[in-house]
């Protein structure tokens, strides 16, 4: 599957050689190679304790690895402080969310776009210096279905429109490329619905990599998956391929029996 806006022979934005990660000798990643191409959705799926938010960490440099390099449009990010990452246009999704329950959403937004310009938060700022960002607050607000909650405080949104706010902060700071870690967990089906069609929609010029556990929004978004276990890649390609490969069946199946 090629989303409108990508080929198969789209460049390779996001690289990991031998990735590996250890915990007092348990390996929770273990030479993991992945690549992730440009302008695509890439998921990244695998049951309990396969290690995909481990991965994630290691990505965004929450986690040091063991071993192995991390490349991101084609520099090694390596050892990179996260804040670093997120300014070369890496961005973890919900690492940023809406930190302010009391306020509303669009101040929330606002906060994030605030971080865009590098600067402080601003709070010592003029209302009149502030206001100037809340047309592209708006704006993004719109992009993700919540500009009749812009006065609500972040704390009263439903769930789903929490997630969604989330999205919009990341948004601010104009990620190349967005990892979403399970963005529909814990959702009702006309929440996923909605959050699925934000990331289609978000992901029209930028690269996503998500973690997700609902296999219907992994079959429906996802140009390419790889699948995880114990660790290390099990397979790897698209849904119809990665769906009918025994050792995947075997990996979910022993973990549903277990």
């Amino acid at each position: 599957m090629t989303r409108p806006g990508g080929s198969a022979t789209d460049s390779t934005i996001l690289e990991t050689r031998g990735l590996t990660k250890e915990f007092r000798g348990f390996v929770a990643v273990k030479n993991v190679d992945l690549r992730v191409r440009r302008s695509s959705i890439h998921a990244l799926i695998g049951p309990n304790g396969a290690g995909k938010t481990t991965c994630f960490n290691l990505l965004t440099h929450f986690l040091t690895p063991t071993a192995g390099r991390i490349m991101f449009n084609g520099r090694d990010i390596t050892g990179s402080r996260p804040a670093d990452i997120a300014r070369l246009g890496l961005v973890r999704s919900f690492q940023i969310s809406a930190v302010f329950p009391h306020l509303t959403v669009l101040e929330n937004v606002r906060i994030a776009l605030q971080r865009r310009r590098g600067a402080s938060f601003d709070f010592w700022r003029s209302e009149r210096v502030l206001d100037g960002l809340n047309g592209r607050a708006r704006e993004l607000l719109d992009a993700v279905g919540l500009t009749a909650f812009a006065a609500t405080a972040a704390v009263e949104l439903p769930y789903g429109r929490k997630r969604a706010l989330e999205i919009a902060t990341t948004l601010a700071l104009e990620p190349e490329m967005m990892l979403l870690d399970e963005p529909t967990a814990g959702m009702a089906h006309e929440d996923v619905a909605r959050i699925s069609a934000l990331i289609k929609k978000v992901a029209v010029n930028r690269t996503v990599l998500m973690v997700e556990h609902n296999l219907g929004v992994v079959q429906s978004l996802s140009d390419t998956i790889t699948v995880l276990a114990r660790g290390e890649v099990l397979a790897e390609g698209d849904y119809p391929t990665v769906s009918r490969n025994p050792d995947v069946i075997q990996a979910y199946m022993g973990s549903a029996h277990a």
